[in-house]
């Protein structure tokens, strides 16, 4: 590739993450230098999904001729998922691409060094450990995790294989969401007192898929395979293609969205978990049959868990009937706010001076500050749009062959989901949740969260 041509996709598909890529990031002549560079990293698609068609495919089409990554299989149990997958990678990759029926055949083929993971929200975690456990390296859609035991199995066999995972929280490779943890981690923002967190769209249609239910016969897929270790049902073509509105499938809101953003107050703070976790929602508008709300409030308290006089709280409010589709994160401090949908720093709601001077104290009001911008945020199928998607994705393919950790690895998930976890059992018991450090388990009415 020429300079010409790997200058344009530096400034276009990797707008805005110059600051990222000149930490992380290395030119093509450095592959050169690392053992192995010079092999095509074959990768396999597990689980042909419309994340994985409309975020996963472009991203991957930014980057592969320059790092040497070609897709050679796709492994999906529909059958018609299956060979529409390899038809439109073949046509991609002007090179065969093999089907297979399940990951079992994907693996044992020994045609692959890496895959991408999107299947439904809670095979994410065992999909992992398959990948890993056959010696590949992985990128891994959110959330991450939808039960402990999931999320505890997952971490344990990532950390022992050592090998590269990625998980698919893509605000960690947003130059904006740097620039904000280098502010907040720097000590001029002060002390966080609190996180507003909303994600709202009016979409009747989201996560549904009637067009296609009725194509979806059992005796073309593996119900059993598709369900894992979840409770036994009988097949369920909504179930099978609308998981997102049905738990134990899914949590829905939490799982899908919530876990992006929450993740963002992991990263900046180091904090791991939150201490404790209320909610309270319900099917407000859409009677559809499904079992995940449509509506949620959760409330979060962080702070250090050997001190319960330090901390802050923070809020997740998603509704599915009136939206602008602009996710939104604000981070508030004495002195102003720290807002990531509009990339500033500012002394908003502050401590001003005439309202110090009745206590005799000094106004605290923070500069105005603008954060390095990247794409907007929108609540899209490829949530973070396309160039944080295309920066993630880069990052993961740079991962897999310089072996170093990426910028959203296997622990990121492992917190996400905890916080996830939580709000699910405060969600279906009623019960304020918490999180036992030494079990590793979440706690509601002081029993261990299951389902």
């Amino acid at each position: 590739m020429n300079n010409s041509r790997r200058d344009f996709i530096r400034q276009t598909s990797i707008a805005g993450a110059g600051v990222l890529l000149a930490k992380n990031g290395f030119s093509a002549k450095s592959y050169k230098r690392i053992i192995g560079a010079n092999d095509r990293v074959r990768v396999g698609v597990v689980g042909f999904s419309d994340r994985h068609k409309n975020s996963h495919i472009p991203a991957f089409m930014n980057h592969y001729k320059e790092l040497n990554f070609e897709v050679v299989g796709v492994s999906d149990i529909w059958k018609r998922r299956r060979e529409e997958g390899a038809a439109v990678w073949k046509q991609k990759m002007q090179n065969d691409v093999k089907a297979y029926r399940n990951n079992e055949e994907l693996y044992n083929s020994k045609s692959v060094d890496a895959v991408f993971i999107s299947t439904a929200d809670f095979q994410h975690a065992r999909h992992a450990i398959e990948a890993v456990q056959a010696g590949c390296d992985a990128y891994v859609e959110k959330p991450f995790a939808e039960t402990m035991e999931d999320n505890r199995a997952a971490l344990k066999a990532i950390k022992e294989t050592a090998k590269i995972v990625q998980i698919g929280s893509q605000r960690r490779s947003g130059a904006n969401y740097h620039a904000a943890n280098d502010f907040i981690r720097s000590g001029k923002f002060g002390d966080i007192t609190m996180v507003e967190l909303t994600w709202n769209v009016n979409q009747p249609g989201r996560w549904r898929r009637p067009d296609l239910i009725p194509l979806l016969k059992e005796e073309d897929t593996d119900w059993k395979r598709f369900i894992m270790n979840r409770p036994f049902e009988k097949f369920d073509p909504r179930i099978y293609l609308e998981y997102r509105l049905f738990w134990p499938y899914s949590s829905g809101l939490p799982g899908q969205w919530m876990s992006h953003q929450i993740d963002t107050v992991h990263w900046f703070t180091g904090l791991k978990h939150p201490r404790s976790v209320v909610a309270n929602g319900g099917i407000y508008m859409w009677k559809d049959g499904r079992r995940n709300w449509d509506t949620i409030t959760a409330a979060f308290d962080y702070g250090p868990a050997d001190d319960l006089s330090k901390g802050f709280q923070v809020t997740f409010g998603s509704r599915m009937h009136n939206g602008d589709e602009h996710p939104k994160e604000i981070y508030y401090a004495n002195g102003g706010e720290l807002n990531l949908d509009t990339n500033k720093v500012s002394p908003v709601g502050g401590l001003s001076q005439d309202m110090a001077d009745a206590m005799h104290m000094k106004a605290n009001l923070l500069p105005e500050v603008s954060l390095t911008s990247s794409e907007k945020v929108v609540a899209s199928a490829n949530t973070g749009g396309d160039v944080l998607t295309s920066n993630h994705v880069r990052n993961w393919m740079e991962c897999v062959r310089s072996r170093k950790q990426p910028n959203a690895p296997v622990e990121a998930g492992y917190s996400h989901s905890i916080a996830n976890i939580m709000t699910n059992a405060a969600v279906h018991t009623g019960y304020k949740a918490t999180f036992d450090e030494k079990t590793q388990e979440v706690m509601a009415n002081g029993k261990v969260f299951k389902y």
